[in-house]
Order: C-alpha cells, then sequence, then structure tokens
C-alpha cells in the first residue's frame, strides 16, 4: 500500500528535468542525498546545542569555533541550493555545487581543528561515490586527490598552527601513509564499479536506439509494401476488366441493338395498341437493367478500397461472376461452374475474390488456345473450418522448374507484351493476407489445378447475426443481378 503524500513526493523527485536517462534514474536518489544531508547538518547543530549548550553557544568563540559553525551553515546552504540548481535542469551543475562545497567545508575543518580531533566521519567515502556515480572518473579522481590534501593539511596542521601537544611533521604524517592506499582502493572499486555500470547502460541505450530505427524503418517499409500491393491489385483489377473489354462491348452492342429494335418498331407497335406497346417497354426495360448490371459490375470491381472486408457469400459471389468469366473465357473453352448449394460465409474482401478467379481464369485462357474446358468447384471441407475453391484447366500444363517459381513477382513465361508475371503473385499475396492456403499442381499437356483455401465463417445458423446481416445483403443484391441478366438473354 502506497501513502498518497508519499507517492506525490517520489513523482515530483523523478520529475527532474535532465535529457540523459542515467541520470534521469539517479535524480530521485540524489535529491534525497542533498536533502538528507541538509537537514543532517540542521539536525545535529540543533543536538548539539540543546546537550552541551555552553560548548555550542561560549561566550568567547574561538577560530574552529567559528569554522565549525560557519560549515555547518555553508553545506546546509549548498545541498538545498543544489536541489534547486537541479529543478531548474542543471543536474550536474546542482550535484557539483554540493560536492565541492562540501569538500571545501572538510578542508577548512580539518585546518581548523587538525586530523587528530577530527572524530570519525563518513562523509570523504559519501563524496567519493557521490561523484563517481553521478559525474564521472575525472571527478571522481578529482575528489580523492582532494580528500587525500584535505588529511594531509589537517595532519600539518597538528603539527604546524592547531594548538596541542607539539609534534614533528613526520610525527603528524605517519597515518598518511596508510589512508592513501586506503581511499585508493576505495576510489578504485567505485570507478570500475560505475566504469562497467555506465558501459552497460550506454550500450544498453545504442541497443535501444538502434531497435527503435529498425522498428520505425521496418514500420515505413511494412507501409510502403502495402501500398505497392495495393497498386498491384488495383492494375490486376484493371488488367482483368481490359482483357474483358471485348465482351462487355459485345454485351452492350446487344443491348443497345434490342432498344433501337423496339424504337425502330415505334410506329408499328403503336398501331397494333396498348398490349403491344406495354410489351415493348417491358422488353426494353430488361435489356436496360442488363446494361445497368454489366456496368455496376465493372464499376464495382474497378474500384480501389482493397482493404474493405466483408461478410458474403462466395456461392452466391462466385455465380455472380459467372457471365463476366464467359466473357473472359471466350466461346471456345468451356465453363463448367460446381457450387454446393447451401449458403458458405466468408470474411474477407469480396473484390479480392473475384480477382483471384479471373486472373487464375485470364491464365487459364492463355493456356487453351486451341479451346478446352475450365472448372471451377466450391466446397466445405469436412476437417476443418474452411472452403476450398478449386480452379481447374485442361491446358498445356507447367514443368516443375515452371511451378516451383509460379507465384514469384515478376516470373511468367509468356511473350513480352503478353504478361507481367504479377497476376499469380497477387493471387498469392491476397490468399496470405486472408488467413488462406494456396497450392498448385500440373503436368505438360495434362492441364493445371489450384486449390485455394480460405476459412469459413459456417452455414447461416452459425455465423453471427451481423454476419448473416451482410450476407443475406449481399446474397439478395447478387441473386437481384443474376436474375436480371438472366430474364435479358
Amino acid at each position: 500500500m502506497t501513502i498518497p503524500g508519499l507517492r506525490a513526493v517520489r513523482e515530483w523527485l523523478d520529475r527532474a528535468p535532465t535529457d540523459n536517462p542515467v541520470d534521469r534514474l539517479n535524480a530521485r536518489f540524489i535529491q534525497l542525498l542533498m536533502i538528507g544531508f541538509g537537514l543532517a547538518s540542521v539536525f545535529s547543530r540543533v543536538y548539539f546545542t540543546l546537550r552541551e549548550p555552553a560548548i555550542a553557544l561560549p561566550s568567547v568563540w574561538t577560530l574552529d569555533q567559528i569554522t565549525d559553525l560557519t560549515t555547518d551553515v555553508v553545506v546546509t546552504l549548498a545541498a538545498f541550493g543544489g536541489v534547486v540548481v537541479i529543478r531548474r535542469g542543471h543536474f550536474h551543475r546542482g550535484i557539483q555545487l554540493f560536492l565541492w562545497v562540501s569538500l571545501l567545508s572538510l578542508v577548512a575543518d580539518y585546518m581548523s581543528s587538525g586530523y587528530r580531533h577530527a572524530p570519525p566521519d563518513p562523509t570523504p567515502t559519501l563524496l567519493l561515490a557521490v561523484a563517481g556515480i553521478m559525474l564521472g572518473r575525472r571527478t571522481l579522481w578529482a575528489v580523492y586527490m582532494a580528500i587525500i590534501s584535505m588529511f594531509a593539511l589537517g595532519q600539518l596542521g597538528d603539527a604546524l598552527w592547531v594548538p596541542g601537544p607539539e609534534l614533528s611533521v613526520s610525527d603528524a604524517l605517519h597515518t598518511l601513509p596508510m589512508l592513501v592506499p586506503a581511499y585508493l582502493l576505495v576510489t578504485f572499486a567505485i570507478d570500475s564499479t560505475t566504469r562497467a555500470l555506465r558501459t552497460m547502460l550506454a550500450e544498453a541505450l545504442q541497443r535501444g536506439e538502434a531497435l527503435a530505427r529498425s522498428n520505425e524503418l521496418l514500420k515505413r517499409e511494412m507501409e510502403e509494401r502495402e501500398r505497392t500491393q495495393q497498386q498491384l491489385i488495383h492494375s490486376q483489377k484493371l488488367d482483368a476488366i481490359g482483357r474483358a473489354a471485348s465482351g462487355v462491348a459485345h454485351d452492350f452492342d446487344n443491348v443497345l441493338s434490342v432498344v433501337l429494335g423496339y424504337a425502330s418498331q415505334r410506329e408499328q407497335l403503336a398501331d397494333l395498341g396498348t398490349p403491344a406497346l406495354l410489351n415493348a417497354l417491358e422488353g426494353i426495360e430488361l435489356a436496360a437493367l442488363r446494361a445497368l448490371t454489366v456496368s455496376r459490375k465493372l464499376l464495382n470491381f474497378s474500384r480501389e478500397d482493397v482493404g474493405a472486408t466483408q461478410v458474403f457469400d462466395a456461392a452466391a459471389a462466385l455465380t455472380e461472376l459467372q457471365p463476366m468469366l464467359r466473357q473472359l473465357l471466350g466461346r471456345y473453352i468451356q465453363l463448367d461452374l460446381q457450387l454446393q448449394a447451401h449458403e458458405m460465409l466468408v470474411h474477407l474482401d469480396r473484390g479480392q475474390l473475384e480477382l483471384m478467379v479471373l486472373n487464375i481464369a485470364a491464365n487459364a485462357r492463355d493456356a487453351m488456345p486451341d479451346g478446352g474446358r475450365f472448372s471451377m468447384t466450391l466446397e466445405r471441407l469436412e476437417a476443418e473450418p474452411a472452403l476450398q475453391l478449386t480452379l481447374a484447366d485442361t491446358g498445356v500444363g507447367m514443368t516443375d522448374e515452371v511451378r516451383a517459381k509460379v507465384f514469384e513477382p515478376f516470373y511468367t513465361t509468356k511473350p513480352f507484351g503478353r504478361g507481367t508475371g504479377l497476376g499469380l503473385a497477387v493471387v498469392a499475396s491476397m490468399v496470405e493476407a486472408a488467413c488462406g492456403q494456396i497450392d498448385v499442381s500440373s503436368a505438360p499437356q495434362v492441364g493445371t489445378r489450384f486449390r485455394i483455401r480460405l476459412p469459413s465463417l459456417g452455414k447461416v445458423d452459425d455465423a453471427p447475426r451481423d454476419a448473416i446481416k451482410h450476407a443475406a445483403a449481399s446474397s439478395s443484391v447478387a441473386g437481384e443481378q443474376i436474375a436480371l441478366a438472366t430474364r435479358g438473354q
């Protein structure tokens, strides 16, 4: 359980402005240390005054007492002043202020009272740790030299100017040879530890920055790949429409011929009376509806919204695609469509499903220049919730070498100007995006068979209510268009 007040203080300490992530991690600790150091100086002075008022507040002040009081005040101000400097955005400058003022205060204390009168004090070791962790090895070793100089000055003071028993310089400095290596070991340990930690942190930061750059680059590449794929899919749609253009033009020519035929007989129909005119107008309406069906199908198919997934009946969609397939394959290729009677719902882009079929059908047409049969079978797999769409032709087939590369982009065996090598590559990418699978089997002079497996939503009774609603709307539109096309033949 966290106390709200402590949590607010912690959050306030963590908001110290600094750009260095390592300093940001250390910000809370160093501020708490400096605040604690300043409060400790105040409390120790108050405690000393209450316990020994005659010594703490003498009637006549000596130099060492004035120095002791002054250094306590200066260290307290430097500790709180360092926190203020850190909060103003100067992290290292605030630490340096606290560190060097504390060192100078220690030097002043040792010079005024001597080394032998100084009580055991962990402050020098604490200042070494702060210098090494926060400011680096150069400052660490500078602080080490300052501490050794401080001890030397205090011991010289014992021999030369501090009141007390007379000592020779050699006697006063007899502990310095032990202090130098002892603090040297402490400094070396802090230096080695902090250097290793800073190296590891720097490497971790570099790896993090490199990973962030790699992720950004990967994100851009994925976006560019997605845009390229959408352009390729749209290009394939337009290519498929171009291949079917002659058949569509023939359809429109027939429609216009029917309309013009009725129009040319307007005088005879007028003489035959109202029933004849009504029959003629009904025929014109059926012809116009068939033209509208063809034009709407082309418009919807050529739209560039390749990512608009929906729930629809795959069987109805493939049945609706039958007139365009017949136009694409031509009169010499027989179209065999085998679909199960009940609905088979899928959730993907309907335009992409149509494009898959049209691309494979276009390749089948090119593989059967002298005619043949193109069959399309849709069935539900019993072993898994999936549909299998089988597209087979009786064309020239493929060798094993060609079959292994058939889904590679820009690979084609067609003459220059007749193929781009992108059709089947786009089909494979769309199947993969729909979480499906595609495989091909073929042999020379036997034909080619593509099997596409797509995830299924099951039967109508098993599908979600929203999915049923979308599929019903899609199926009704498809049925209406097929009926209109059939009535107009």
